[in-house]
């Protein structure tokens, strides 16, 4: 995933500018104005380190100087010093909570995202793990970045990306097929379309009208099975690809991967990550100016 500098560094300043609010209060009464620290971002826990290709970007364009110890997607253990930065000592401890906040929640997610993969993975299965667009309100950048870094497919990064045919859009079309060919005739070619169905019968409708990929919402691994049976029957078995998504959990994720489905999504990898727990601690102080 890429972004234009100026754009990834305009959101990382927004985040920065809600949280300063008018002023780092404390800091201002207590830090002397002139006074430069050496800080390290510090590991609190195992996971995977993501988030540091974006707190790069911040810390530049705040003109602090940094050195990176851990690149995205790497492993890291307690105790293990992520990064160090050096600057003026007002404004690192401003940044502070950003920073962290950054790098916790997209570790939380990539080490989430991780641990799925390769579960699938040891188990021989190939089904993508793939988020949805359950991502905290501007932060969907940062949670689909963090779920390919661990491995993840990134599913839908925007509305406009492809048709996805939901249960509201059936019911004002009057139905799978009839929504899925209005869809079909009028689509851009370059646009994938994508259906919503809640029964063997609707998939098999959505198959013959021609839908590219077909999700399996909150149907059981029996019911996947009995789907797939009878659009092999029908023949549309490899010509159409099969996701499946809802109920779907850490817990019982090989049990819907060995149905043969070749997507399964899951909304708790970026609905509800648990971060990763990580610290800024200061280790040295100095009157000297960092170059």
């Amino acid at each position: 995933m890429f972004l234009p500098r100026k754009i990834l560094e305009e959101k990382l300043k927004r985040m920065l500018a809600e949280d300063i609010g008018q002023g780092d209060v404390t800091s201002t009464l207590i830090v002397p104005e002139v006074c430069n620290v050496e800080a390290e971002i510090i590991a609190k826990e195992s996971g995977v380190v993501a988030g540091i290709e974006e707190v790069e970007v911040l810390l530049e364009s705040l003109g602090l100087k940094f050195e990176i110890l851990a690149k995205d997607g790497e492993e890291m253990e307690p105790k293990k010093v992520l990064m160090k930065i050096y600057g003026d000592a007002r404004t690192i401890l401003a940044v502070e909570r950003t920073l962290l906040n950054v790098i916790s929640r997209m570790s939380g997610i990539t080490t989430t995202t991780r641990k799925l993969v390769e579960k699938i993975r040891k188990a021989g299965c190939k089904t993508i793990i793939a988020c949805t667009r359950k991502t905290a309100p501007g932060l969907s950048y940062f949670d689909k970045k963090a779920v390919f870094v661990g491995g993840g497919d990134t599913h839908r990064l925007h509305m406009d990306d492809m048709v996805l045919i939901k249960d509201n859009h059936i019911k004002i079309a009057g139905g799978v097929g009839k929504a899925v060919r209005t869809a079909k005739e009028k689509v851009s070619f370059s646009k994938k379309v994508e259906v919503e169905v809640s029964s063997v019968k609707e998939a098999l409708a959505a198959a013959k009208a021609g839908a590219d990929i077909i999700m399996l919402d909150n149907f059981s691994p029996d019911q996947i099975e009995r789907a797939i049976e009878k659009l092999k029957k029908a023949g549309f078995l490899g010509k159409v690809l099969l996701e499946a998504s809802g109920g779907i959990t850490a817990e019982n994720i090989l049990t819907y991967a060995s149905t043969g489905v070749d997507i399964i999504s899951l909304g708790e990898i970026t609905d509800s990550p648990k971060a990763l727990d990580l610290s800024l601690e200061v280790t040295k102080i100095s009157t000297g100016v960092y170059r």
